[in-house]
């Protein structure tokens, strides 16, 4: 599976794809990140992303895109960024009909090194290592956009695993609810 790791951002915004084998061996595809002017209107600074988005999606054609989801910050500036870029990759996908999924900075950090309260640079230190790279991904965003996708690729089969399990149990639910339905039917004719 490969999967497109981003982490969103206006002036900032990390790309990362990353190829999954068997078991939990990664291997790192492509990373960079896409800065627009600060000075340049919003518009304009959303376009630029959307055409790099796009580019990268069909240059790396992932299937699968993993997005660090928006959270509560005490700058509504830049959350509202993160929220407009989230946006943007997202309808890039859209567009391609690929699955977009979100995942939380402590989901991402707990994926990687084990601690939903890691900082920046022991994630970087341990994408590093877990992608075997020679140097360490800079500036952070592409490292976090590494993260991000990693943490996709382990998460994923989990994720689906309990999905089949909760369906499974809703469908047991439902056909011993209709069970007691036509006990109790037939005790009161």
């Amino acid at each position: 599976m490969r999967v497109f790791g981003v982490d969103p951002g206006l002036t900032r915004c990390g790309f990362g794809v990353v190829d999954g084998g068997p078991g939990r061996t990664v291997r790192a595809v492509a990373v960079d990140v896409l800065r627009t002017p600060v000075d340049a209107p919003l518009s304009v600074r959303l376009h630029e992303l959307y055409v790099g988005v796009c580019e990268w999606m069909d240059r790396y054609e992932p299937n699968v895109v993993a997005i660090e989801r928006v959270f509560a910050q005490h700058n509504v500036r830049t959350a509202m960024g993160v929220a407009q870029a989230s946006g943007v990759v997202a309808l890039a996908a859209a567009q391609r009909e690929l699955p977009v999924e979100f995942h939380t900075p402590s989901e991402v950090k707990a994926a990687v090194t084990g601690s939903g309260r890691a900082d920046k640079a022991q994630v970087t230190m341990m994408i590093t290592k877990l992608l075997g790279l020679k140097v360490a991904p800079k500036p952070a965003d592409a490292a976090d956009a590494l993260a991000i996708a990693i943490c996709h690729h382990w998460r994923a089969p989990m994720k689906s695993r309990m999905e089949e399990a909760q369906a499974k149990a809703a469908e047991l639910a439902r056909v011993h609810k209709a069970r007691l339905a036509e006990a109790a039917r037939r005790s009161g004719s």
